[in-house]
């Protein structure tokens, strides 16, 4: 595997990051910081072609709204664990003139991710707060919930005077920090993890019917992935534990269909603090798991499956620079490229990928 960089921008505390195809261009992406900073637009290139807003920050998830142009869900004012009781969702749209305007979705306290699944036609949106309150600093007594409801086609109706509701889908989850989605069983679905373990999140089969909630590990997770990653037609499960954590492990299903760990990243702890960056995809054709971390090398991986030597294998993308989310697309050239968001040390960055 080799790896060019490219530097496309430096922003402070650089965060949340999300793809969007922008007025008919495929291959945009979003790059959004954590503190009270500005929300950039890139093109594949990595040139900025637009500023979204300038402030509040405190955005930790971004979204395309499913058949529109360019209009995209954010997290607003979302600055840590300790400042984030008035987090909401936002609708953020593109108008004349490269401007864009917002309006408010939803309420929700402590929000941190959040996401869109498709089920039966239907587009349902899933937060997940990652408590429910505080009276202190690192005050963890009030736990997270995930909060459901139907994502209108229509959103121009909500705002602060009209917001959409969302009800409890499961409550009760400490440290509610991982969300990734996943394909299962045919549709959309969300993967949650927290000090609980890690939960599979259906939404409803039919319209009106409730959502499922199925623990698949009781492990705590600070985010879990599940990929087939050595090809036997059945997912592995990669946990970063526990919450912000310096373990990484993969676990393989046995034959009673339970999760057994297969593999442990073999660094010093020490080296692993915070492992944050988590994203799954193919590169040059392999299921090729992203885990970048924040603190002690910072370095940022891929971590794919080596059948020759029946183990799992990884590649340095990067190090000394903190990763907080990266994502992977393919360029117009048919190049695999990654953007990594390096949050210690302020910059986004462009990796390309060729053999």
């Amino acid at each position: 595997m080799k790896v060019e960089k490219k530097v496309i921008s430096n922003l402070n505390k650089c965060y949340a990051i999300s793809a969007l195809d922008f007025k008919g261009k495929k291959n945009c992406f979003l790059v959004a910081a954590e503190k009270s900073d500005p929300c950039y637009l890139f093109d594949e290139d990595g040139n900025n072609i637009s500023t979204v807003w300038t402030e509040p920050g405190g955005i930790m998830t971004m979204t395309p709204v499913p058949g529109a142009d360019g209009q995209f869900l954010s997290t607003h004012e979302f600055y840590s664990p300790n400042n984030s009781a008035d987090a909401r969702i936002i609708i953020a749209t593109p108008e004349e003139n490269n401007t864009w305007s917002r309006r408010t979705l939803a309420k929700v306290p402590f929000v941190h991710r959040f996401g869109l699944l498709e089920r039966a036609g239907v587009t349902y949106i899933l937060a997940c707060a990652l408590k429910s309150g505080h009276e202190y600093k690192n005050d963890w007594r009030y736990k997270g919930a995930c909060f459901g409801g139907v994502l209108p086609k229509d959103l121009s109706p909500y705002n602060d005077d009209n917001l959409l509701e969302l009800k409890p889908v499961v409550e009760g989850l400490l440290k509610n920090h991982g969300y990734s989605k996943i394909s299962h069983g045919g549709h959309d679905a969300a993967l949650i993890g927290c000090e609980e373990g890690t939960f599979i999140i259906d939404p409803p089969a039919v319209l009106g019917a409730e959502w499922t909630v199925t623990r698949v590990c009781s492990i705590p997770s600070s985010d879990s992935v599940l990929m087939d990653f050595d090809g036997d037609g059945k997912p592995e499960l990669g946990t970063i534990s526990p919450f912000h954590g310096n373990s990484l492990t993969i676990y393989h299903l046995d034959e009673h269909d339970h999760y057994i760990p297969q593999w442990k990243l073999g660094l010093p702890e020490k080296e692993t603090e915070m492992l944050h960056a988590t994203w799954t995809c193919e590169i040059l054709g392999k299921p090729t798991w992203i885990v970048g971390w924040r603190k002690g090398t910072k370095k940022t991986i891929a971590i794919t499956w080596d059948a020759e030597a029946g183990d799992y294998k990884y590649d340095i993308i990067d190090e000394n620079t903190g990763c907080a989310n990266a994502m992977h697309f393919k360029n117009s050239k048919g190049q695999d490229v990654i953007i990594g968001t390096n949050r210690e040390i302020d910059e986004v960055a462009m990796y390309t990928i060729t053999e």
